[in-house]
Order: C-alpha cells, then sequence, then structure tokens
C-alpha cells in the first residue's frame, strides 16, 4: 500500500497587501506514475531520469531563451484513486544551481505510492495545483508519465476535459514501454489496443499543440524526458 501522509509544507504567511506573482514563461507539473506495475528497479531508472533532467545543458538553454529566462515546475507523483503527492511544490529554476536543487530533492524524496492506475485523478490533482501557483504564466502545462493504461479512479477524457476548461493550455505524455512478458493482465494493462502512445494520444493528451513522447523502456526514459522537456519549454 502506498503512503497515505503528505509532507506539511511551511504555513502561508500571514495576509497582507496583495502582491503581483512573478512572472515566468512556463508553469509545467511533472505527474510521475508510481503505480505498481513500475517496479522497484524501474522506479529507480524513472526517478534517476527526472532528477538529471532539468539540469540538462540543452534543457537550460531552452529556460534561457524564454522572455522571462525562468520557469516554475511542480513534482507529483500518483498512483490509484486517492494516491497523489505533491513531493516538490512550485519552484522557479531560471540557472543551473536551481536546476540542480530541484533535481536533488527529486532524488532525495521516498516513494509515495505502489496502488494501481488512475489517469483521471491524477489530471485533477495536477489540474488543482495552478490556481495556488505563486508565479504566473500564460502556458501551462501537465506533462504525465506512464507505463500502462488506467484501471481505476474517474473518467481519463472527462478529467482530461475539465483540465483543459479550467486553463490548462495542454496535457502531453510521456508513456515508458515495456516487453510483452509476465502475466497476461500485467502485459494487458501495458500493451492496451492499438498500443499504449495511441492510448495515451486518445485519452490522456490535449489542448493545442499537444503530444505524446515514447521512451523505449526504462532506461532511455531520462533521455527522452529531456527531448520532451525541450519541446514544451520551447
Amino acid at each position: 500500500m502506498g503512503l497515505a501522509a503528505t509532507p506539511a509544507w511551511p504555513a502561508d504567511p500571514p495576509a497582507g497587501p496583495r502582491t503581483e506573482a512573478p512572472s515566468v514563461d512556463l508553469l509545467l507539473v511533472l505527474a510521475a506514475d508510481v503505480s505498481r506495475s513500475i517496479t522497484d528497479e524501474k522506479y529507480e531508472l524513472q526517478r534517476k531520469g527526472y532528477a538529471a533532467a532539468m539540469s540538462d545543458p540543452e534543457v537550460l538553454r531552452a529556460i534561457a531563451s524564454g522572455p522571462h529566462r525562468r520557469i516554475a515546475v511542480a513534482f507529483v507523483e500518483w498512483a490509484g484513486a486517492s494516491s497523489q503527492r505533491l513531493v516538490i511544490p512550485w519552484t522557479a529554476i531560471g540557472d543551473g544551481e536551481e536546476a540542480r536543487a530541484f533535481g536533488a530533492a527529486v532524488a532525495a524524496a521516498p516513494r509515495s505510492f505502489a496502488d494501481r492506475t488512475a489517469i483521471g485523478a491524477a489530471l485533477a490533482f495536477s489540474a488543482a495545483l495552478f490556481p495556488a501557483a505563486p508565479f504566473a504564466a500564460e502556458r501551462r502545462i501537465i506533462d504525465v508519465s506512464g507505463d500502462g493504461d488506467s484501471n481505476g479512479g474517474p473518467d481519463i477524457q472527462a478529467a482530461r476535459d475539465d483540465a483543459l476548461a479550467r486553463g490548462v493550455t495542454a496535457i502531453n505524455g510521456i508513456v515508458i514501454l515495456s516487453d510483452s512478458t509476465g502475466p497476461a493482465y500485467l502485459v494487458a494493462h501495458t500493451h492496451p489496443p492499438g498500443g499504449l502512445q495511441g492510448y495515451y494520444r486518445q485519452n490522456v493528451a490535449g489542448g493545442p499543440n499537444s503530444f505524446v513522447a515514447v521512451a523505449e523502456d526504462f532506461d532511455s526514459f531520462g533521455r527522452a524526458l529531456v527531448r520532451k522537456l525541450i519541446q514544451e519549454i520551447s
């Protein structure tokens, strides 16, 4: 079972005069699948990919190319219908030092869950983070990783459409392909009809210029994520 507790973040400061939120070029939620089909070995490869990707030189160059030269990122882990956790709250990234600190925080956090796969619940949870962001941006993207179809929680397409109606500008996916060996139920989960990329394209991705990237396996996840981040940031 996954961990139920969510870490307590510092309390909000006392209310005072309202100030305008600083602008960034992008608000990005990285939503990582940590469901039961993600073994501990696969989890470590995925986590290392997330931890390293933000400080990749090409990603930093993409960040520096924007008008504000900064983005803000939140990192979420998700699994079943009630298993979503904000691992890293909204964090501004504009240089290598900030990017490496973000990656170190991702690498140091313990695994949150090992539950079913509720993509719709992950989308709803991620979309709810944007109104509370302490930064302002015209582009608001949810970036969902996963290695299988949804087998729990609310309807995915309804959750996707609701997120877009609430101001999310794009939902992109990165699917992690698996081999076709193992128990029949697991193979069916990781190889839905039409393929996992097609499943994400039809049910998860949404908004103008949305897309689904492919990592051929967990070993190549980090490289695929870097390419995806460059496309999203640019």
